[in-house]
């Protein structure tokens, strides 16, 4: 017997095949196998466009820094970004502060 996926959306191990669709019973989510390995997260900027690995974004807003006493700049414009999943989704390295994780919300796009 050929071992399927877990379902993406809940993790549930018992998926099942309906002919070219997954269907997870627990939670009733439908792929296909061509699509399991297609799933990227979608982050947007302020402005509703879609962000990906390796862009330049501008900050919007001042932005407090936990454990600093400078903030960062409205217009600060950080290069690189990595997305991941969270809350902060955006870690980045800003010149003079490091390595920073932002929430998209801040920010558009370059």
């Amino acid at each position: 017997m050929e071992q399927l996926p877990n379902c993406p959306k809940c993790n549930s191990e018992y998926t099942y095949e309906d002919g070219e669709l997954l269907i997870c019973p627990e939670c009733a989510h439908e792929w296909t196998l061509a699509s399991a390995g297609e799933e990227e997260l979608k982050v947007k900027d302020a402005n509703g466009n879609v962000l990906s690995h390796g862009d330049t974004v501008i900050l919007i807003k001042d932005l407090k820094v936990k454990g600093s006493s400078q903030d960062l700049k409205k217009g600060t414009k950080v290069k690189n970004i990595r997305l991941v999943d969270g809350d902060h989704n955006i870690d980045c390295k800003i010149d003079g502060f490091g390595a920073m994780s932002l929430k998209s919300e801040f920010v558009k796009k370059a």
